[in-house]
């Protein structure tokens, strides 16, 4: 009877032991197996999303503190929109740092050279003057297009441009002023001329702010002071949509008839999340905050940021 009680506690044992050693394993490979397959995971939430969207998407994300990342045709050039500000504002600090213009410069508010569209300074008195500091500030918080354009006649779109290829963003292009004029040369490229004021790709448009973020933009402290400035910026209706006040957005939009775009950094609890969308080619234009591209790049942020934490 004794030998009977202690071979069925062995038996207990070494079932309990394999029972448990199969969980461990299938632990171990649940977790091995979803680092292998999140981002085939991710990728198949990217696009059940996108299965029923009219319109064409280009999506680049990466966390910036794992280096994990995600790419849908990351590569294509697309037009930028407001998003070329971003460029436009980094030449600004690299000229204001060589010493080639100061933050005290003024322009004096003119008829022809007020713009409307988005921004405020068209609604200014003729002869109002304006500083540099003010003009740049008010082309990323409000993107302000007649300071966008004041801006590029005193540094240039080649500046721009010349500027981007030294960083290695050769697919950025500042290709002309808002609404014409002050053509670059690339403007003259006919793969170019769809793009209206500015081509790039989402790739090299998360590679800009992510130099920006690390202070390897200009300088350590003209990136602080352009992050700053991006963190006020005040169309958050994109990947910005509906993040508590205690998740801040450095980011810069972007919006044409049937394109909505978005670039910047969520300063998520699990990451920062530096993201670029855009959503281009809908059958609707409808500037509210009802349009499917707006709602279109909330959803997508939702799904990087959830899919790229750490």
């Amino acid at each position: 009877m004794f030998r009977k009680i202690i071979f069925g506690l062995i038996i207990s044992f070494v079932f309990v032991s394999i029972v448990f050693g199969q969980k461990n394993a299938a632990k171990v490979l649940i977790k091995n197996n979803s680092q292998i397959a999140a981002p085939q995971m991710l990728d198949e939430k990217i696009k059940a999303e996108l299965a029923n969207f009219r319109g064409n998407v280009w999506i680049y994300a990466k966390n910036l503190d794992t280096g994990r990342d995600y790419a849908l045709r990351a590569d294509e050039q697309v037009r930028t929109a407001s998003t070329i500000k971003l460029a436009i504002l980094t030449e600004v600090f690299a000229q204001i740092e060589a010493g080639k213009i100061k933050w005290t410069d003024e322009f004096v508010l003119t008829k022809p050279n007020k713009f409307g569209g988005s921004g405020v300074l068209s609604e200014f008195s003729d002869g109002t003057k304006i500083d540099l500091k003010t003009a740049t500030n008010l082309m990323i918080v409000v993107s302000d297009n007649t300071a966008t354009n004041l801006i590029l006649d005193k540094i240039t779109t080649e500046a721009v441009n010349a500027r981007m290829d030294a960083l290695g963003l050769t697919h950025i292009r500042s290709l002309k002023k808002i609404f014409g004029g002050g053509d670059s040369r690339a403007a003259s490229d006919p793969l170019l001329k769809i793009f209206g004021i500015g081509a790039s790709t989402t790739r090299e448009m998360v590679k800009l702010v992510e130099m920006m973020e690390r202070g390897e933009l200009v300088s350590k402290q003209s990136s602080t002071d352009m992050i700053a400035i991006l963190r006020r910026q005040q169309y958050t209706d994109g990947i910005g949509r509906g993040l508590l006040d205690t998740t801040p957005i450095a980011s810069k939009s972007g919006a044409l008839d049937r394109l909505r775009s978005d670039v910047g950094i969520i300063y998520t609890r699990r990451g920062r999340i530096a993201m670029a969308i855009t959503v281009d080619d809908m059958p609707v234009v409808q500037y509210n905050e009802e349009n499917p591209g707006l709602a279109m790049l909330w959803r997508l942020s939702q799904i990087l940021q959830a899919g790229l934490a750490k």
